[in-house]
């Protein structure tokens, strides 16, 4: 569970977003820290019985992404980020499917996938889907991926990629540039005793999608 207390915390940071408030609330900060590091605790060992590449030992903090924001690159200047970034990786260093978790008052999440892939690894998903479609289909029709998860969209190409006709019979998930699956958390979801295998039966649904990603890219 997520105490209400980080989750107010979340929210005052994007009300509040500049180094005073921030400082002035250094301890509601470590306090929150400290109440997701717990919960991811909790998480690594439940999807590490689903996947077996994730390793079981793996400590919550490395898990945890920095509430700092790189400003130097971006329009937009706010020092902190509004929400809490769990990124789950299997492996460092080399291309991997990954599991993640946002965590975001009104836009909480549990995702898995690959986010804007390099060109030639997101050419191996492609090609992979291409030669075995009915695979993929088995995996992301099924009731329970269906019931759970949807596929990010985003920045979707308008045409074919190259080296695919228009009429491909899977023209439309040829045309994604990141294979996320997203499944949708509420905000009364992190305060139920269930959250945890409500979680655990997430990564169990998108277990199959992360394997075919992961083979893919391992060709």
């Amino acid at each position: 569970m997520i105490k209400p207390e980080t989750l107010d915390f979340i929210k005052d940071v994007a009300e509040n977003n500049n180094r005073d408030w921030f400082a002035a609330n250094k301890s509601r900060y470590e306090a929150s820290k400290a109440d997701v590091l717990t919960f991811v605790d909790l998480l690594i060992p439940e999807l590490s019985a689903v996947d077996p590449s994730f390793p079981a030992d793996l400590p919550a903090k490395k898990c945890l992404m920095r509430i700092y924001r790189d400003v130097r690159f971006s329009k937009n200047k706010d020092p902190y980020k509004n929400n809490f970034g769990i990124s789950f990786r299997v492996k460092t260093g080399v291309p991997e499917p990954e599991y993640y978790l946002h965590i975001q008052p009104g836009n909480s999440f549990l995702a898995a996938g690959f986010w804007m892939p390099e060109a030639d690894i997101l050419k191996k998903i492609r090609e992979e889907i291409d030669y075995n479609a009915s695979d993929f289909l088995n995996i992301i029709e099924s009731d329970a991926f269906r019931n759970t998860f949807k596929l990010s969209e985003e920045d979707k190409l308008k045409k074919a990629p190259k080296g695919y006709e228009s009429d491909h019979a899977q023209i439309e998930l040829l045309k994604l540039k990141s294979y996320i699956a997203i499944h949708p958390l509420k905000d009364a979801a992190f305060q139920k005793s269930t959250i945890v295998s409500q979680l655990k039966t997430a990564f169990q649904t998108v277990y199959p999608f992360v394997v075919f990603l992961r083979n893919a890219v391992a060709q």
